[in-house]
């Protein structure tokens, strides 16, 4: 591992030990090189895939601000998430400012949140942790375990693609590092950065923040988290909570983790086993730790208590289940991060030290199963799919035809099922090939979920489609004459249709 700056006592007048830390604030001291490092191996390890999951619903809102001419048809079911977050116009605008492909600015964003996530770990372990060892064990446990699901919100601790979340991670970790250090100016100025970015994890972020300050003096508590708190009550959601019936309540009851009883046992022990060492670690002070420590997994002890008991409560009527769209329980994506971050910095002071052979042993196997797991999460695409590089992914191969030689003003129908097809894995077909589709009962109904508004015009071009790889050439005409259809996607092509491109899993065919 790196090596760490040497430790010099100050000269008289220097800085003072914090009374809170028991150390001086080592967090500026980011060792970016070998952070950098560390966020290309997470990339190697982790994988990388453009469009894929959550990012069906991210990355067209990105390409619409590159590119205003595309989606001409469509956009309100990834428009709804765009227009809360400065997300889209960061990452597009970008691209367009600087004349470089879109793919290519999404690919080289994503590495930067890598980094981004590192640096903020870094800092926060510097608060937490005297020993360097600590530190590097802290960041590299964090990198390896990226992929590891966040019981009970379908989620991940990092994307193998960008979503909002790569960004908004990094800065609550920032916050929560800065209010460690008693910057309440700096604490404030994440915390607005992560509203800006994903107002729903800047509220858990927020929270979090006063679960810390709760544990601290009163005075603490008013001068650094009451400005936060009041930024997070003006939220601007424009999220109903009004109760729903036919196809918004599909949707909703579709994502099965918003609902406490449909969690399996392993679940269970996910949301708990956290809690339980961390109410461990702040009764037994282990040895190497700062204040800063105790004070973080004494917080995080109440922040995830009440999401869960926010989440049981939800499930217990279904006169609330409207509210399970609040999903209190993605507070533990960043509980998460930060238990990894603590297990690893403990690793790091009491087990691994400065014996290379016991950390080749720990990261090496950890590092084989999580790429092992991250290739079986996609096993018809290239582990890292490089923005114009050939696609293994025989959907994806259509997909960018379909980019290359269609209109922008071109609207396709496909099966809405697509994205759970065997071979598919789960690319976004705006995403990828860049136009416009009809609505699929995927991650559209996502979007649904949280805005009911949109379930009309969903329900109604998900039924116009359901079923389509095995419709005529009359059931093709009636799509197009209820919608503006001008090509189709589909395995089994029936006869009278031309279909200028094909491959062995879908055909490309001009309606």
């Amino acid at each position: 591992m790196p090596a760490a700056p040497s430790q010099s006592r100050p000269a008289h007048g220097g800085s003072r030990p914090d009374a809170r830390t028991g150390s001086r604030d080592r967090g500026t001291g980011i060792p970016l090189p070998g952070l950098a490092l560390l966020a290309a191996a997470a990339v190697l390890i982790h994988g990388y895939h453009l469009g894929a999951d959550d990012a069906a619903i991210y990355v067209p809102a990105i390409k619409r601000a590159a590119d205003p001419a595309l989606y001409p048809y469509g956009g309100e079911f990834f428009l709804a998430h765009a227009r809360l977050s400065v997300f889209p116009n960061l990452i597009g605008g970008s691209a367009r400012l600087l004349h470089v492909p879109t793919d290519a600015a999404i690919l080289a964003w994503h590495a930067v949140s890598l980094l981004l996530l590192l640096s903020a770990a870094w800092r926060l372990l510097a608060r937490c942790f005297v020993r360097p060892c600590a530190h590097w064990c802290g960041v590299a446990v964090l990198a390896v375990a990226c992929g590891v699901p966040v019981a009970g919100t379908g989620l991940v601790i990092m994307d193998p693609y960008l979503t909002a979340r790569s960004l908004s991670t990094p800065s609550a970790l920032f916050a929560i590092g800065y209010y460690l250090s008693g910057n309440p100016v700096a604490t404030a100025s994440c915390l607005l950065l992560t509203t800006a970015l994903h107002p729903q994890m800047a509220v858990y972020a927020t929270l979090l923040v006063a679960a810390i300050a709760a544990l601290r003096r009163v005075a603490a508590w008013r001068s650094a988290a009451q400005p936060a708190l009041t930024m997070a009550a003006a939220l601007p959601f424009g999220i109903s909570f009004a109760p729903v019936s036919g196809p918004a309540r599909e949707c909703l009851l579709s994502r099965s983790y918003f609902f406490v009883a449909t969690w399996t046992w392993y679940q269970w022990i996910g949301v708990f086993a956290p809690l339980a060492l961390l109410a461990w670690w702040r009764v037994a002070r282990p040895r190497g730790v700062c204040p800063a420590f105790l004070d973080l997994a004494g917080g995080l002890l109440p922040f995830g208590i009440v999401s869960i008991a926010a989440a049981v409560v939800l499930g217990l009527d279904s006169r609330w289940e409207a509210y399970t769209r609040l999903q209190p329980m993605r507070s533990f994506h960043l509980l998460y991060a930060i238990f990894f971050l603590l297990l690893g910095g403990l690793l790091g002071e009491h087990v691994l030290r400065a014996k290379p052979l016991r950390w080749v042993a720990v990261f090496a196997p950890a590092a084989v199963l999580m790429t092992y797991a991250a290739c079986a999460a996609y096993p018809a695409s290239r582990h890292i799919e490089w923005p114009g590089g050939s696609a293994a992914n025989r959907w994806v191969s259509a997909f960018l035809w379909i980019r290359g030689h269609t209109p922008k003003s071109a609207v396709f129908a496909l099966d809405p099922e697509y994205m759970a097809r065997t071979g598919e894995d789960a690319h976004g077909f705006r995403a990828v090939a860049e136009r416009s589709v009809l609505a699929d009962s995927v991650k559209d109904s996502g979007a649904v979920s949280l805005f009911p508004q949109l379930a009309p015009e969903w329900a109604r071009e998900v039924a116009a489609t359901r079923g389509l790889d095995r419709f005529r050439l009359s059931d093709y005409r009636r799509l197009a004459a209820q919608f503006p259809v001008t090509w189709i996607l589909t395995s089994t092509p029936p006869r009278g249709l031309e279909c200028p491109y094909r491959n062995s899993a879908v055909s490309v065919c001009r309606l």
